[in-house]
């Protein structure tokens, strides 16, 4: 079957998301192999998938899109081999491999031979990870061992009304039914399970693609993932000490003209993930957030302090990506503690290390803004000078120590008299709890102005571009 960019849902998916007329197919011509069960009689064009290459914004991509009118979407044998070779070619190449999947599952009529070839996948997937970036969308079915395929995947977006994503059907899990917790759908995925990057209609899933590809680089060794700046590089950030609950607003007005890519939006807002660009160069960002301000800065949704299981492992998994395709991160950090409940208390202590190895870890030019509090170790594990950043900047109000003063004199003087307790607390927060007194220390760099951080960031990473850093040898790391 020749491509057409209105034959069928997968044709008109890739005519889309690809710059108009630059779609190449590859292996049109493939259908089934097997005969077994009467599969010779099923018409099987391009055997469900349609596989080749082309550009979004002028940058090659790989792109692969099921067919759910053959066969379902099902994958057969020479279906999971079209997927390799497009693999095959984009590791070579140096290229990201974008997968829309529609697929009602393994084909059933092939039994073995389709779930070989479905493993070669997990291999394939396995193959690329850390050496060209890999985007998966699903607009259908998505279950069962193909729920794996967006789990390799660095990121995944999903259409917001027929996507369902599951390992086991909602209705399969005891006590459990669509109607009650649909596990399926993707405002699941994306808020609560947190392996969805984003969600929408069709049109606008493909264009967050789009602006995503055009953000990264196409593979590790990439260095031109570059626009020209259009933006003052010296602009001033007015408003910005007015942003520092919520960070998405904050880093936004740093960002070049305001553009914020933001990561699994949905999945713990108390922990902002994303990409901007400064002075043309793409950097990732994460930030703790305690504040979700709505269009008519209303809040929307506010939170702790404190760091979360759920955060820490949406922003240890970024700054890994990060590294791994030498992507610049910045943090704005504002963090007293860690969240205190009983549930959390179960993986806490892992999540946290987990986030303390990812920047410990990394190897890229790594700036921390602190724009709040910066308490205790749950500050260490975000980006602190102890654990590897580059470049500490702070904002002249806020506060970096073990703990709040009031807390801290509670603790040293209890049984003492309140107006003792008041007056150590003073003391401690002189001492111990100031940004002059950790500047003093060499642990914060530079005390700056809120509305001058954009200045000081863009200048802090131009420094920084010829980093080069080399860790103890060894084969990888197990956190």
């Amino acid at each position: 079957m020749s491509y057409n960019a209105t034959g069928n849902s997968a044709s008109r998916r890739i005519a889309t998301l690809l710059d108009e007329g630059s779609f190449v197919e590859i292996g049109g011509a493939v259908t089934a192999r097997s005969t077994d069960f009467n599969m010779q009689e099923k018409a099987a064009p391009s055997d469900g998938v349609i596989t080749g290459y082309g550009v979004i914004d002028g940058n090659l991509v790989y792109v692969y899109s099921q067919d759910a009118d053959v066969l379902g979407g099902a994958i057969g044998e020479m279906h999971a081999k079209k997927i390799a070779r497009i693999y095959d070619m984009a590791m070579k190449m140096g290229a990201p491999v974008i997968g829309l999947i529609d697929c009602a599952g393994l084909r059933l009529q092939e039994a073995t031979d389709a779930l070989e070839a479905f493993g070669s996948l997990y291999q394939k997937q396995a193959l690329a990870s850390g050496v060209i970036p890999q985007v998966t969308a699903i607009f259908g079915m998505c279950g069962g061992g193909l729920a794996i395929v967006p789990g390799l995947a660095d990121f995944t977006f999903m259409e917001e009304k027929d996507g369902k994503l599951f390992v086991n059907s909602p209705n399969a899990l005891e006590g459990n039914e669509i109607s009650r917790c649909n596990t399926a759908s993707a405002a699941y995925q994306s808020k609560t399970a947190g392996l969805v990057d984003g969600i929408g209609t069709e049109a606008e899933i493909l264009g967050q693609i789009r602006s995503l590809v055009c953000m990264i680089p196409a593979n590790y060794e990439d260095d031109m993932s570059y626009e020209e700046c259009t933006d003052d590089l010296n602009r001033v950030c007015a408003d910005i000490a007015n942003a520092s609950e919520d960070t998405a607003i904050a880093l936004a007005q740093i960002a070049d003209n305001g553009v914020l890519v933001e990561t699994k939006k949905d999945y713990a807002k108390e922990m902002v993930t994303g990409f901007i660009r400064l002075n043309g160069q793409t950097v990732g960002v994460v930030a703790n957030r305690s504040k979700v301000y709505g269009a008519d800065a209303e809040t929307e949704a506010e939170f702790d302090a404190g760091l979360t299981v759920d955060g820490c492992a949406k922003a240890a998994d970024f700054v890994n990506f990060c590294d791994a395709f030498s992507i610049p991160v910045l943090t704005l950090t504002n963090v007293a503690g860690f969240a205190a409940t009983v549930e959390s208390e179960k993986n806490m202590a892992k999540a946290v290390a987990r986030l303390t190895y990812a920047f410990a870890n990394a190897t890229v030019p790594k700036v921390n803004v602190i724009v709040g509090k910066a308490f205790g170790s749950a500050y260490v594990a975000m980006n602190s000078k102890s654990v590897g950043a580059d470049l500490v900047y702070a904002w002249p109000d806020v506060k970096v120590g073990m703990m709040d003063a009031k807390l801290a004199a509670g603790i040293m003087y209890e049984g003492e008299s309140a107006d003792v307790i008041e007056k150590k607390a003073k003391e401690y927060d002189a001492l111990q709890d100031s940004v002059l007194s950790a500047a003093k220390r060499g642990y914060v760099d530079l005390v700056v102005e809120p509305q001058d951080t954009r200045k000081y960031v863009v200048a802090a990473f131009e420094m920084l571009y010829t980093k080069r850093m080399d860790g103890p040898f060894k084969k990888h790391g197990t956190k």
